[in-house]
């Protein structure tokens, strides 16, 4: 790839990328759902004390994943730098959660406390296995993506993430209906488990067999060197390389942005069934129901997302999707004013939530992305997952205690205040667009080839 040739993104190579955030999708998902399930119900933990297991994954988290991703920015092997992360974790994340029903079932059969140690220990283990290659999976996009190329890959990626989570609900769906669980003492999801790690096998091997690391990341390098321009790091008297003082106040605004809209929606991801249960007598269906529309939302809008970035620019599209989403926000709380009761209207509102998510999400981390060399993705990619971690472990408890302590109609007003915060954030953000020329109509559309 080099200055001559066309820039354009080889779409299938991106999905077998993405095949890597598939596995990671699929494995949350399940995990989410089920495990305060045998955690409650198997082993009678108290809900409060199921919360702080359930909270742990953040907590990891925020070491974990800028740690993994720095070292696998220095690993040089044969495979490439985050092949043998992403190999290492995913083979032991397989193998530790097929204990996970191994455990649930003995426990109930008899319940020793060894076996409820166990378990605990276990789960431990597996946040560890899984925080030590997501970075570095993550990080796999933009080692074979040139930069102004990484918000519509970024939108593929977040594609494939989605379809994992969205092939899991349908597997649990068909495999754990009502009629099956309803009334039993016991579910055995050992089956539910082996179809997941089939998944996730699946997905290592067309990682693993079918992207040739290697040779991806040295044409992105080849890329990078001849187009210099694009490298906002400059080099010091004793021949390293650092960002600049602008750049660096580019890049913290960027991050403490992202740390603010996560606080504003994932708020309402954790909380909008239980407010609307409470303001508008909703049962559990069907304000999931809206959630599930939002997520919908973002799904259809993810790959139009990455082709307006590339026309009008991240920054501007993110912005544009902040002041979007900001405004469904007050919207929910100005109806809430006026209304007890849900109307079908509001189905409209969570769509555009989604659309919004997905104007912000898809081109935020390529614009981080764009501000380190090829020589540091992991590093930074730890850095996004830092700010949005620390954001989703922190709001619900803020937003909780608001909606106990002051009102539940607090709700909205603080979604939508953080997100507006994120606005004025952002406009100390000057770097971390991409330096693409604006294409119309089909062109836009034929690099995604």
């Amino acid at each position: 790839m080099d200055g001559t040739q066309k820039l354009k993104l080889n779409t299938w190579q991106t999905i077998r990328v993405g095949f890597a955030f598939l596995a990671i999708c699929a494995f949350w998902q399940m995990y989410n759902n089920v495990i305060p399930l045998i955690l409650t119900k198997t082993f009678h933990m108290d809900k409060s004390i199921s919360g702080v297991i359930m909270a742990a994954d953040n907590v990891l988290a925020l070491f974990l994943l800028p740690l993994f991703g720095g070292i696998s920015d220095r690993c040089s092997t044969r495979m490439g730098k985050r092949k043998p992360f992403i190999l290492g974790g995913s083979v032991a994340a397989v193998f530790l959660m097929l204990l996970i029903p191994f455990f649930d079932n003995a426990y109930f059969k008899n319940p020793k406390t060894a076996f409820e140690i166990l378990f605990v220990c276990v789960l431990g283990c597996i946040l560890v296995a899984m925080g030590t290659y997501r970075s570095p999976a993550v990080a796999l996009m933009p080692d074979v993506t040139p930069k102004p190329l990484r918000s519509k890959a970024n939108a593929i990626i977040n594609l494939m993430g989605a379809l994992g989570g969205i092939i899991y609900l349908v597997i649990a769906k068909v495999m754990y209906p009502s009629s099956k669980t309803q009334g039993v003492d016991h579910v055995d999801y050992l089956p539910l488990f082996l179809v997941v790690a089939g998944i996730m096998i699946l997905s290592l091997i067309v990682v693993m067999f079918f992207v040739n690391e290697v040779q991806l990341n040295a044409k992105m390098l080849a890329y990078e060197a001849a187009h210099p321009e694009e490298n906002l790091a400059v080099e010091t008297e004793d021949n390293k390389e650092q960002l600049p003082a602008d750049v660096k106040k580019s890049l913290l605004f960027l991050l403490v942005s992202i740390a603010l809209w996560f606080m504003g929606y994932n708020a309402m991801e954790t909380w909008f069934t239980t407010y609307a249960d409470a303001m508008w007598n909703m049962g559990l269906g069907d304000a999931s129901l809206c959630l599930t529309i939002a997520t919908g939302g973002a799904i259809l809008f993810y790959i139009p997302s990455g082709l307006l970035a590339g026309r009008l620019g991240r920054r501007k599209t993110i912005m544009g999707g902040v002041l979007l989403l900001s405004a469904c926000f007050f919207g929910g709380f100005v109806y809430t004013c006026f209304f007890d009761v849900f109307h079908s209207p509001l189905y409209l509102l969570f769509f555009l939530v989604g659309v919004a998510w997905a104007f912000i999400n898809v081109n935020s981390l390529p614009m981080v992305l764009e501000m380190c060399k090829g020589s540091e993705v992991g590093r930074f990619t730890g850095f996004y997952y830092t700010f949005s971690m620390t954001a989703q472990i922190a709001t619900p408890i803020l937003a909780g205690a608001l909606l106990e302590h002051v009102n539940y109609m607090t709700l909205f007003p603080y979604c939508a205040i953080f997100v507006l915060l994120s606005f004025v954030t952002m406009l100390f953000v000057r770097h971390g667009d991409a330096k693409v020329q604006a294409k119309r109509g089909i062109e836009a559309f034929e690099d995604m080839d």
